[in-house]
């Protein structure tokens, strides 16, 4: 490969490690909230899932996703993982009073 080619890839290489950090220390954030969240829920005896929050959250996620010229599939699968992980944490919170 070219050397001009390897340099720029490199480039969008390192921007591309540098979103990627970005994008785990804001889901660790997300997950510290969330894990908060479950521990409200099971002190008030709330249900660990609330499907009406979630379709609004899913149908605002398609849109922000149209708006920033992202496939709004990904982005619905990829609240879909994220649901799905923090219900799990909800339910052992419920259940063990821990993650």
């Amino acid at each position: 490969m070219e050397l001009n080619h390897k340099k720029k890839l490199q480039e969008y290489r390192e921007s591309i490690d540098n979103i990627d950090a970005a994008l785990v220390f804001m889901l660790a954030e997300r997950f510290k909230i969330t894990k908060k969240v479950g521990f409200y829920k099971k002190e008030h005896d709330l249900p660990p899932a609330d499907p009406s929050r979630e379709e609004k959250q899913i149908a605002r996620l398609r849109d922000l996703a149209k708006s920033a010229n992202l496939d709004p599939a990904f982005s619905e699968k990829f609240l879909h993982f994220i649901i799905r992980e923090v219900i799990q944490h909800h339910e052992r919170i419920r259940e063990n009073g821990e993650i």
